[in-house]
C-alpha cells in the first residue's frame, strides 16, 4: 500500500472536465482543513486550467502534488462551461493517468472528479462510462457500482444498459453483486452488513402475479448469499424497502438497475453521495454528480460530494493498509 513519508496513503485526484466544476471542486475540497491532512494528495489533470480555477475562486493547489497531463490540445477557445471534445479526451487522459498510477502502485486509491460523456464522445472515443472504463484498464471482466451515504447504501446489480437488458440479469450476477457489496461494506467499517435485496418487479413479483423474474432468478441468490453467511434477505418490495434501510433496518440495499437505487439516493442525500467502484484491484471513489456546466468557473460550485469521496477513499485505503483485505476487488 503506498504511503508517503509521514504514513499517510497517498492518492491521486482526477480534475475531470477541464471546462466543468471539476477543478473548483477540486480546489475547494483540498483547501479544507479536515479534508487535506487525511492523505497525500496528488492531482492528475491541466496546469494552466487549475490556475484559471485558482483566479476564480482564490484558492491555489498548495496541500497536493500536481500530475501535470499535457493532454489539453491548446487552450484557444477554451472557457469554463463550454462543451469541447478537447476536454472530454482530456478528461479520460487525467482517468487513464491515474489508473496506471494506481496499477503500479504510485497510489493506493483514486478520487474522480466528474467528466461528460457528450464531450468524451465529440473526441470520438467510444465511452459508457468512468466505472466501465476504468475497469477496462484494470483487465476487469465485471465492475458494479456502490453509492454510499452516511444515511443510505445501494449496489447496482446493472448500471449503464438499457432495462430491457437488465431485466435479464441471472442468479449468478446478483450473487456476484451481493459479494462485492458485501465484501465493500466490510473494508468500510461494518462487520457483518445486514443486506436487503430489492425485487424487480412492483411488490417484488407477488408470488409470480407480475413477473417471474423475482424469484425464478433474485430469490435463489438470496439464498446461496445466506449459504455463504452473508446477512442477505429478499426479494423485497422496490417501494419500500429503502425507507426501512435509511430508518435503520439495512446496511446496504441492493438495487437491480441503475434508476432503481440512484433515485432513492440521489433524493436523501444528493451532496452526501459517494460514487465506489467493485470489482476492480484498485480503489476508486467519485462524486455522485455531473460536471455542471451552467456553474462552471463562477465560483458556485458545492465540493461537499467531493470531500466526501475524498474521505472515504482515505478511509478505505487506511483499512486496506492495515491489512484488512476484501474480496471485493477480485
Amino acid at each position: 500500500m503506498p504511503q508517503s513519508l509521514d504514513n499517510r496513503p497517498a492518492i491521486v485526484l482526477t480534475m475531470g472536465d477541464p471546462a466543468g466544476i471539476g477543478p473548483e471542486i477540486v480546489l475547494k475540497a483540498l483547501a479544507d482543513p479536515e479534508v487535506a491532512p487525511q492523505a497525500h494528495w496528488i492531482v492528475t489533470g491541466d496546469a494552466a486550467v487549475l490556475e484559471m480555477a485558482a483566479g476564480t475562486t482564490g484558492l491555489r493547489l498548495e496541500s497536493a502534488e500536481l500530475r501535470h497531463v499535457p493532454a489539453l490540445e491548446g487552450m484557444d477557445g477554451f472557457a469554463f462551461g463550454k462543451l469541447d471534445a478537447r476536454c472530454g479526451a482530456a478528461a479520460v487522459e487525467y482517468v487513464r493517468t491515474a489508473t496506471e498510477m494506481c496499477l503500479r502502485g504510485e497510489a493506493g486509491a483514486m478520487v474522480t472528479a466528474p467528466l461528460n460523456k457528450e464531450a468524451v464522445t465529440l473526441s470520438g472515443r467510444p465511452f459508457t462510462g468512468h466505472t466501465e472504463y476504468i475497469a477496462g484498464l484494470c483487465g476487469a471482466g465485471e465492475s458494479r457500482m456502490l453509492l454510499w451515504s452516511e444515511r443510505l447504501s445501494t449496489v447496482h446489480v446493472t448500471t449503464h444498459i438499457a432495462l430491457r437488458q437488465a431485466c435479464d440479469s441471472t442468479t449468478e450476477h446478483i450473487l456476484r453483486t451481493i459479494e462485492l457489496g458485501h465484501d465493500a461494506m466490510q473494508l468500510l467499517g461494518l462487520e457483518q452488513p445486514r443486506i436487503a435485496v430489492c425485487g424487480l418487479n412492483p411488490h417484488a413479483g407477488e408470488h409470480g402475479l407480475f413477473g417471474e423474474e423475482d424469484r425464478r432468478a433474485i430469490a435463489p441468490a438470496v439464498e446461496a448469499a445466506r449459504a455463504r453467511g452473508m446477512a442477505c434477505s429478499g426479494p423485497h418490495a422496490p417501494d419500500t424497502v429503502f425507507l426501512q434501510a435509511v430508518r435503520g433496518a439495512y446496511d446496504l440495499v441492493v438495487a437491480m438497475y441503475h434508476d432503481q437505487g440512484h433515485i432513492p439516493m440521489k433524493l436523501i442525500d444528493f451532496e452526501g453521495t459517494v460514487n465506489i467502484s467493485l470489482g476492480i484491484p484498485i480503489i476508486r471513489t467519485s462524486v455522485d454528480h455531473g460536471t455542471a456546466f451552467d456553474i462552471a468557473g463562477k465560483n458556485r460550485a458545492d465540493a461537499r460530494s467531493m470531500k466526501q469521496a475524498m474521505r472515504v477513499a482515505a478511509k478505505m485505503a487506511a483499512a486496506r493498509a492495515r491489512g484488512r483485505h476484501s474480496s471485493f476487488d477480485r
